[in-house]
């Protein structure tokens, strides 16, 4: 008599729910990926860029923030170029700080690296990094900026949840047994803000009381000030893009620290 061995089938293992109710966290895990890998990929270039160049082909700068400047050397988007000596907060007379500059002349790479900064930030040069005899791209509080950005968004990638709502999802980066409190006393949107505020309001005050005063700023303070605000950015634009509640079935499928609910009204 032959007994043959019988193929049990084996138990499958049931996903384990995350503790926002999920069972994956792949949209959050690709969000701040993919927004690290853009921010992170433009600040490494503002290093690079200068250093690649030839020695001293970036002159001082110094522009207008939210505009384009040094487009061109006297056409279109050329203010930069002009004798701006008589503006009180931006601007100099190019002519004396290294000649005329215009980023349109450049390699296609370097050009989009100085574009960019030429549209975001005043790019004024004592407020600036200088590489290999060439000013970077944008001023010290802008790289602090990035820096803090992309570090969230690896944060994120590691530790955001989706739970429904911008608030909690914000939120979902931090232990559960931290704020609960806060959930049991429903003050989870002010603990919200009170967080954006720390990050925010020193370089607030920093800029704001250089702009409307005589005092003025180190480039220590700029990039101490610019990481905690650009940390800010890059934690609300992940639960930004992260919060989605179409992947719920309903609002009671979300998990939330203190057992709390969603109340939908």
């Amino acid at each position: 008599m032959t007994i043959e061995p019988i193929d049990w089938p084996m138990p499958q293992a049931e996903e384990s729910p995350l503790k926002n109710g999920r069972g994956d966290r792949i949209r959050e895990s690709k969000v701040g990926r993919n927004l690290a890998a853009i921010a992170g990929t433009y600040l490494i270039l503002l290093f690079l860029t200068p250093l690649t160049m030839p020695a001293d082909s970036i002159p001082d700068l110094s522009g207008r923030a939210n505009r384009f400047d040094y487009a061109t050397i006297d056409g279109t988007w050329s203010w930069g170029n002009n004798d701006n000596s008589d503006y009180e907060h931006a601007g100099h007379d190019q002519e004396v700080n290294g000649g005329p500059f215009a980023w349109s002349d450049l390699n296609p790479i370097a050009a989009t690296v100085y574009a960019i900064g030429d549209l975001n930030c005043h790019q004024k040069h004592y407020r600036s990094w200088e590489i290999n005899g060439n000013q970077l791209a944008v001023c010290v509080r802008d790289i602090g900026i990035l820096f803090g950005f992309v570090t969230c968004c690896l944060i994120w990638q590691q530790r955001g949840l989706n739970r429904w709502t911008l608030r909690d999802t914000f939120l979902s980066i931090l232990p559960d047994e931290s704020i609960e409190k806060f959930y049991y006393k429903d003050q989870r949107l002010m603990l919200m803000i009170a967080i954006m505020g720390i990050g925010l309001v020193p370089m607030g005050i920093d800029g704001f009381t250089q702009l409307l005063t005589s005092y003025e700023s180190t480039n220590t303070m700029r990039i101490i000030t610019g990481v905690p605000a650009g940390f800010i950015g890059g934690w609300l634009f992940s639960a930004m893009f992260s919060a989605r509640p179409h992947e719920f079935d309903s609002s009671e499928d979300v998990r939330l620290p203190a057992d709390a609910k969603l109340r939908m009204v």
